[in-house]
């Protein structure tokens, strides 16, 4: 039987779930058969903090564990400065059906970490994934802001307010002091509304009465 040589001497599987994480530990030279010890712990910090504390005095280097959701990401906050860590697929791991145990599965990571079984995913820096989450997180928010304009389009169209085609930005600064006063609802005059426009704007008044008329 060819059996495939060892290449880290001490090495964790951690499985990891919302409320617990499954973690074995395998320590032993490279050419014999390692001890396997296996613990669980908490997601809390503290809990998490103790899981540190013991991969440091079993003299673990690196470990294995699976990108389950987000769950895993409070873990790599708490290791990643003192372990390796090698973050695997789920899919490419899945276990066989009717065999999926916590303990299994993380013993399962730890013995094919062992042995160099595993290709982790990249893992970019702190700063790299705070910037990405920062720059998603803008494109979000316009993706919503251009959604909120259209439905604010379609709320004056159908309120008979035509300042849309007299208006090339119903969000500049004309459109927008036009908008509060329509939104304040106060009995106004439309020669009033229209009033509110600015610079080139002015000389379309005539144009914009029209658009506000009997709205």
């Amino acid at each position: 039987m060819i059996q495939i040589p060892a290449v880290i001497e001490r090495c964790a599987g951690i499985d990891v779930g919302k409320r617990e994480i499954a973690v074995a530990v395998i320590t032993g030279p490279a050419d014999q058969e390692g001890e396997v010890k296996t613990r669980a712990y908490g997601t809390t910090v503290p809990e998490l903090e103790k899981l540190r504390q013991w991969l440091s005095e079993e003299g673990c280097t690196s470990v294995a564990m699976e990108s389950t959701g987000s769950y895993w990401i409070p873990l790599k906050n708490i290791l990643e400065d003192s372990v390796k860590i090698v973050l695997v697929c789920a899919r490419r791991q899945k276990p066989t059906r009717g065999d999926k145990t916590d303990f299994r599965d993380a013993r399962s990571l730890a013995h094919l970490h062992r042995h160099g079984l595993l290709k982790g995913s990249f893992l970019p820096p702190r700063a790299q994934v705070e910037l990405r989450d920062l720059t998603r997180r803008r494109k979000k928010l316009l993706s919503n802001l251009s959604a909120e304009k259209n439905r604010i389009q379609k709320v004056l169209e159908t309120a008979n307010v035509k300042i849309g085609n007299i208006v090339s930005d119903v969000f500049g600064v004309s459109g927008q002091a036009m908008l509060s006063v329509l939104i304040a609802g106060h009995r106004i005059d439309v020669t009033e509304i229209a009033d509110l426009s600015k610079q080139r704007l002015r000389k379309r008044i005539p144009e914009l009465i029209d658009a506000l008329e009997r709205h």
